[in-house]
């Protein structure tokens, strides 16, 4: 190796360290935010049966870094082992947590910031090459700052479950002029390359990169608004059992759904609570907070259906020209403020049409951020898949009772998403950040 090829290995390796470096912080300074805008009874209260104590997901946070960086990485002894079965996510359901011992929240924050320091000592002589899988290109710190930044939207909609007075505030959006673009976008038949091989932070699930064929279809331009939706509460769609699969409509009727959650009828207007604030429905913006029997039920409605995995990642990675799948839809940079609403910038979807340096090369826009998306896929293995480093990141959640959703939300943050990236739910969950676009065949 010459001294020029070395010198740029060592720029490179300092390049990367630095890279972790931020994203381990910039997490870390979100979960901070999000544990310290309330007091500490909010911290320890449960919310939700449906949502884990916000005390419980900060050491929980502080649990996994220590499990992954400090013991399975640095090869130390363990800190508290005496708390790993209180905060193993698969040992107790969310609705237990609250009766378990848990750290109170000034001891959970001293044992995350302790287990902080260390793993940030341990990245300052960390090895990226000729090591193990997990710290290759630094796998395991981005592992960690993904882990955490997911936990920081979990904590975020538990912040939405809770009632009270606003605890969050974040700036309100640019105005944008009124969306007047075609509504729906073709995306061409033929083969394209689905998942990653090359991505190094990719989870096990995003894995192995593959050939698809998806014939062609007609997808929306922009995500399903709330004008859009009412419009499908008032032409009785929660009272039409026809637009509705017969799991679906079971539980509409079982739960007396009739508007998204959060939403209420007050007159001629629908309102709804966002973070401890009771606003006007925006008509422009995405819909939120609908399952996807209800994402489903209003495609049917509206003559249409909901994309396929596959066909909602062409439509964000394809580009026709070159025939190459990028990284995202407006090529393989990375997010930056003018691409996509992500990171808790703000405390809602952007109005439909916004971000158009976020566009894919077909004119799809808002793809990444704003609202996950509902697709019509049950989450399944890639051909070649191999679970890394556990089994529990996805391959235990194989199978139809999970539906796939794609995209991110503006309460993801960018070294969570990406055009591969995937994330699933049962088909009931409304507390997500979830929306949804529709599609169609090209001889529908």
């Amino acid at each position: 190796m010459t001294a020029q090829e070395s010198g740029t290995t060592a720029a490179g390796t300092e390049t990367l360290r630095e890279r972790l470096l931020a994203s381990l912080v910039t997490a870390r300074d979100r979960t901070t935010l999000l544990t310290s805008c309330v007091e500490d009874p909010d911290l320890t209260a449960q919310h939700s049966p449906l949502m884990s104590p916000l005390v419980w997901d900060l050491a929980h946070i502080g649990n996994q870094e220590e499990l992954w960086l400090l013991r399975n990485v640095g090869g130390r002894e363990a800190m508290r082992p005496d708390i790993d079965v209180l905060y193993d996510a698969f040992e107790h359901p969310r609705s237990e947590r609250p009766s378990l011992p848990l750290l109170p929240p000034e001891e959970a924050r001293k044992y995350a910031a302790e287990v902080r320091g260390r793993a940030l000592d341990l990245l300052e002589g960390a090895d990226f090459e000729g090591g193990s899988r997990l710290t290759e290109a630094g796998f395991a710190f981005g592992m960690i700052a993904q882990h955490e930044q997911q936990h920081d939207e979990t904590m975020l909609i538990t912040h939405q479950l809770r009632t009270g007075p606003a605890a969050l505030t974040a700036p309100a959006h640019e105005p944008v002029p009124p969306y007047t673009g075609p509504a729906e976008v073709l995306v061409p038949g033929g083969p394209f390359t689905m998942g990653t091989s090359t991505e190094p932070w990719a989870l096990d699930n995003e894995r192995p990169a593959h050939v698809r064929e998806v014939a062609p279809f007609w997808i929306d331009t922009v995500p399903v608004t709330n004008a859009a939706y009412q419009a499908f509460i008032a032409d009785g769609g929660y009272d039409t059992e026809r637009w509705w699969t017969p799991e679906g409509w079971a539980h509409v009727r079982r739960n007396s759904l009739k508007a998204p959650l959060y939403w209420r009828r007050e007159g001629s207007q629908w309102l709804r609570r966002r973070f401890g604030v009771t606003e006007v429905v925006p008509p422009e913006e995405p819909v939120l907070h609908v399952c996807w029997y209800e994402a489903d039920a209003y495609a049917r409605w509206a003559g249409r259906r909901l994309p396929t995995e596959a066909e909602w990642e062409k439509a964000a990675r394809h580009d026709p020209v070159t025939g190459r799948s990028t990284r995202y839809p407006w090529g393989d940079a990375d997010p930056g403020p003018e691409h996509a609403n992500l990171g808790q910038r703000h405390l809602s979807p952007a109005p439909v049409g916004s971000y158009p340096a976020g566009e894919s090369p077909l004119g799809v826009r808002q793809l990444i951020g704003d609202v996950w998306e509902w697709t019509s896929s049950d989450l399944a293995p890639y051909p070649g898949f191999a679970a890394f480093p556990y089994r529990e990141y996805s391959e235990v959640f194989f199978g139809p009772e999970y539906k796939v959703m794609r995209g991110g939300s503006f309460a993801v943050d960018p070294v969570a998403c990406r055009g591969t990236f995937r994330n699933w739910d049962y088909p009931i969950r409304r507390q997500i950040f979830a929306g949804f676009r529709t599609a169609r065949s090209e001889s529908a």
